[in-house]
């Protein structure tokens, strides 16, 4: 079938017509052939077996059986009534039941001819039963030949309701692979033989259809590869057009800025990760072309270090640089944190964020403009227009994936050329994942965290050990340490939330009395002002307890605070878990994490917790939380476009997709615009995929 005619609105395919077209938009999204064609099974009924009545087991298999109907009548129930046929073969007998459309299975059914029925069993005061079961007049010939793996497509209530079954949708689509005939290859001949895959066609039909479980495997492996082939080829492809294209400014030299905070200012030594990820972003800064590299490294593996050496870089080859974080206390944090190591060596640092007052403010644009400044430390308010650089050559984004594309967008036009990009993570993003989502960017990852870092040990509690923590938390504050307690905020119940946390506070308060023990409290009803206030209290030392819903998840830093309470440990993600640990253990001292929960723990929460207790890993703790999510919900819904994926699966088909990137890998490094004649029908299928989508554009 040609590209042309997979395009055809799907009310044209004979047995559809407007009314069925209609649901099948509104329910499934198909509006053309292709889209019916690309709705693929969710499961196979194997029908290669039949049984004999008196083989059947105490259990609510789908079986399929063949005998004859011997009596039909109608019993009355207490809303309407139900039709039960008396069905038997040559072993027993069971009954088949109705619920409706008894008038039209009265008018077709026959007695003493033979039947296959197929459907789910009951099992009730020992005997069978078979409710609204397929049927069908026995032909021994079609037997012989009727397909064994029956598929199972996915369906709604509406369509239920409406007629359209799983036999309709499977008709549909046999009727159209009948006039399909043949489907135009779509993969290279070197893969397909590599590969051993079978032809663009065979996969379509055993996929749908298929004729043992091993060509359905073989259909299943092509058709996710090629899935996954074209999402690779298209991100492969933006990378390099983006370096061929873009221009950026090359910064040609390692001066005296860094060298001498290298030799002289740096308080460590730098991990062998840290020094790998250097050369990396060395490596693009000198190339010509736009960096646009993802940082990723565990909380407290020094990003910010790496960060900070990339701004020097910048710095000796006589550009500014700015950091942008997406809170004032991160932003402040940044600030404090690198005016600091930035002294000595004579860079000047300012911080901008929506607090900075105005007589300040006019002063800070006038020295940006004018070149005095070197690092700009900010929150959106470095996207304003009135934010006018000398010359931005480095921009470095913490957190991006709580900035918009529009906001990322700003902070290019603020130079001739666009400076270069530093986006830092510290939220684990697993390998797969990483792959398909900024498969357009290049990635680092810092995977070792500086030496004299105790891991912190991380423990789970029932509800009734809490005594024993409320002790834990004393013996903590005596050694002269700060401890976290930490209650789950979920939107829609906030009111609920709220109670909890003030109740919470309520009891932290008469466990721990004033004047021997101060307490902070932070909440997200409270006005910005008095948030700051209580942080700050925490922060240098004045409260040693901070309750606190999870706004204190991302960036504070305070090395003193050396425990970490989880309250209903059990409603918070895999992630957050993980963040909110990564608060504690910034110092010398031991710490711990302590994750309390009801004794009821969903099968997900007992993995949850299990996988905190185990590592600290956070690529580790990202693989899982991406099983037990998958990938839509772990990345929010604003950039799960991309994984709309038909067929394949992020999480089970990993090796698959690995597989696909190498090959495109290859394609793009060779034939970056497909023009080669072994990649024309690459060319053909790459356009007329993403004619009408593109994958989100999600950096640049």
């Amino acid at each position: 079938m040609d590209t042309k005619t997979l395009q055809t609105p799907i009310e044209y395919l004979k047995g559809v017509g407007p009314g069925r077209a209609d649901l099948l938009k509104t329910e499934l999204g198909i509006h053309r052939f292709q889209d019916l064609l690309q709705f693929f099974p969710f499961r196979y009924i194997d029908k290669s077996r039949f049984y004999k009545i008196s083989e059947l087991q105490d259990t609510s298999a789908e079986v399929q059986i063949i005998g004859k109907i011997t009596n039909v009548r109608t019993l009355p129930m207490k809303r309407g009534k139900r039709l039960v046929a008396d069905f038997e073969d040559e072993t027993g007998s069971m009954e088949l039941v109705w619920f409706r459309g008894h008038k039209w299975i009265l008018e077709n059914l026959k007695i003493d001819t033979p039947y296959v029925i197929f459907g789910k069993l009951n099992h009730f005061k020992g005997s069978f039963s078979m409710p609204h079961p397929e049927i069908d007049e026995l032909d021994n010939s079609k037997i012989k030949s009727q397909i064994r793996l029956q598929p199972v497509y996915p369906s709604t209530e509406k369509l239920s309701k409406r007629g359209i079954s799983n036999r309709v949708i499977s008709t549909l689509i046999f009727g159209l692979l009948e006039q399909a005939k043949t489907f135009q290859e779509t993969l290279p001949h070197n893969v397909l033989s590599d590969l051993k895959m079978l032809s663009k066609t065979e996969a379509m039909r055993h996929v749908h259809f298929p004729q043992s479980a091993e060509l359905l495997s073989k259909a299943q492996f092509r058709l996710k590869f090629e899935e996954f082939y074209y999402i690779q080829l298209q991100l492969l492809r933006k990378n390099a057009v983006h370096k061929a294209k873009i221009k950026g400014f090359p910064f040609e030299q390692v001066g005296e800025y860094f060298n001498t905070f290298y030799k002289s200012v740096l308080p460590f030594e730098l991990t062998n990760a840290q020094k790998r990820v250097l050369k990396e972003i060395r490596k693009d800064l000198g190339s010509n072309a736009q960096m646009n590299r993802l940082l990723q490294g565990d909380v407290g593996s020094g990003k910010t270090i790496v960060a900070l050496m990339t701004m020097l870089m910048a710095i000796d080859n006589g550009f500014q640089a700015c950091l942008m974080a997406p809170t004032e206390i991160l932003a402040t944090q940044h600030y404090e944190g690198l005016s600091e190591l930035c002294e000595p060596i004579g860079v000047e640092v300012a911080l901008l964020t929506g607090s900075t007052k105005k007589k300040d403010r006019t002063i800070l644009h006038e020295r940006l403009r004018n070149g005095d400044l070197h690092i700009l430390i900010g929150t959106h308010a470095l996207i304003e227009d009135t934010v006018q650089f000398k010359n931005l050559g480095l921009a470095v984004i913490d957190e991006q994936h709580r900035f918009g594309v529009a906001q990322r967008a700003k902070l290019w036009k603020k130079n001739s050329l666009p400076p270069h990009v530093l986006v830092m993570t510290a939220t684990p993003i697993p390998r797969t994942l990483a792959m398909s989502l900024y498969g357009d960017l290049d990635v680092s990852v810092i995977d070792e965290l500086p030496p004299g870092r105790k891991a912190i040990k991380t423990v789970h509690r029932y509800d009734s050990n809490r005594l024993k923590v409320f002790k834990f938390i004393k013996d903590e504050i005596d050694k002269g340490r700060q401890v976290y307690i930490v209650y789950p905020l979920i939107e829609e119940s906030a009111n609920f939330d709220y109670k909890d946390l003030m109740d919470g506070y309520a009891s932290i308060e008469r466990e721990f009395p004033k004047p021997k023990y101060q307490v902070s409290i932070v909440h997200g009803k409270m006005k910005p002002e008095d948030k700051a206030y209580e942080m700050e209290r925490f922060v240098k030392g004045k409260t040693q307890i901070m309750v606190a819903t999870t706004v204190i998840e991302v960036g504070v830093n305070v090395p003193n605070a050396s425990l970490m309470i989880i309250e209903s440990a059990e409603r918070f993600g895999l992630s957050q878990l993980h963040q909110l640990r990564g608060r504690v253990g910034r110092g010398a001292e031991q710490s711990y994490c302590v994750l309390i929960t009801g004794k009821k723990l969903s099968s997900d929460g007992k993995t949850r917790m299990e996988t905190m207790t185990a590592t600290n890993d956070g690529f580790q703790i990202a693989e899982v939380d991406l099983k037990l999510r998958g990938p839509g919900n772990l990345m929010g819904t604003q950039q799960s476009g991309i994984l709309n994926l038909k067929i394949a699966d992020l999480v089970k088909d990993n090796q698959i997709l690995k597989t696909a990137r190498s090959y495109a890998h290859h394609v793009i490094k060779v034939d970056l615009n497909f023009q080669m004649d072994e990649h024309k029908m690459i060319n053909l299928t790459y356009r007329a995929m993403f004619k009408d989508q593109t994958i989100w554009n999600y950096i640049s």
